[in-house]
């Protein structure tokens, strides 16, 4: 029986990447066809992904070229679309705050109303955030009130509510997954764990944001794509899924991880910097509901899954040293 073809909006960055290589080694797909809204970055980002059989990677702009974007689709039809495209980064949204709604709400919402004149698709899978939930003090459910503390979370969250509404008055085939924060090989370096392990194999100290005390919840991008898989294979339509580990971490502790894994002194590794606009104090996430309906847990630990962002940066690290390490505001 042939597989199944899949698109993943957002393609081109590190998530939608190891999501890609993730169905392409599990999946069985027919194609995998990332859609980005630029090239592909150079190899230490790409991860030569533009190399694996059966997979495509073409440049749409989801908001400023939908049109192109529906032509693509169209042609090839696929069953499923994944949907990363974003504009990122709850920390700097407090600026040019309608950038993060003209993408996070509007272009989404427009592209799920041609997709719903569409009979090719068959599930479109949403990835949210656990953002929208605010800062916390116990793992929250699905089920709990939305509290955004930032511009960008609130876009997210407009976007979640439309799906809901439209999945059970419409009947649009959809789910959200709202994952914790992911890590992996190949993602930007203004990203903590990258950033902590280039600046500790090259001499440089890491900035740490108001020394650390913040809590988040961590998973590897692999797990994220595993539990994407899962999701497109067996989950109930209309279903929303938390997707975290069972406990959060300190940053001061992940930095405390990357300087062992990469075996620098933690004191050796950063400073403490004043916080953050708008940081939350805890990100922390009840994921029972993915596991008892699809068997979904994460299964990359801290050591496996740093050893492989360190054996990245070691591999590019001459590339790396010149890449940019602050996040750019862009269309």
């Amino acid at each position: 029986m042939p597989g199944k073809k899949y698109a993943i909006l957002g393609g081109g960055g590190s998530f939608g990447i190891h999501t890609a290589l993730y169905l392409l080694d599990h999946a069985k797909p027919e194609k995998v066809i990332g859609i980005g809204r630029n090239p592909l970055r150079q190899p230490a980002f790409s991860l030569d992904i533009d190399k694996r059989e059966g997979y495509e990677y073409h440049a749409r702009h989801i908001t400023y070229e939908l049109d192109l974007l529906l032509e693509l689709l169209d042609r090839e039809k696929p069953e499923i679309i994944v949907n990363f495209a974003a504009q990122g980064e709850g920390a700097v949204s407090w600026k040019h705050s309608w950038r993060f709604f003209e993408t996070n709400s509007m272009a989404l919402v427009r592209l799920s109303e041609e997709l719903m004149k569409r009979d090719w698709l068959e599930r479109f899978i949403q990835i949210g955030t656990s953002e929208m939930y605010g800062s916390v003090d116990r793992a929250v459910t699905e089920e709990e009130p939305i509290k955004p503390s930032s511009p960008y979370a609130a876009s997210k969250v407009a976007f979640d509510m439309y799906l809901l509404s439209v999945s059970r008055f419409l009947k649009f085939p959809m789910n959200i997954l709202r994952p914790s924060n992911a890590y992996c090989s190949g993602q930007l370096l203004h990203r903590v764990i990258p950033k902590a392990i280039l600046s500790g194999l090259i001499g440089e100290k890491l900035p740490l944001h108001g020394g650390g005390k913040a809590e988040k919840s961590y998973i590897h991008a692999r797990d994220l794509g595993r539990a994407i898989h899962l999701t497109a294979e067996g989950a109930p339509l209309g279903t929303v899924y938390n997707v975290g580990p069972k406990e959060p971490t300190s940053i001061r502790r992940v930095v405390e991880l990357c300087a062992e894994a990469i075996g620098v002194p933690f004191e050796d590794l950063c400073e403490v910097t004043g916080d953050r606009l708008g940081q939350d104090s805890r990100y922390w996430l009840d994921s029972s509901a993915i596991k008892r309906d699809l068997g979904w847990e994460p299964e990359i630990g801290w050591q496996q899954g740093l050893a492989e962002v360190v054996d990245w940066v070691r591999t590019y690290i001459d590339e790396l040293r010149l890449a940019p390490r602050d996040y750019t505001l862009r269309g």
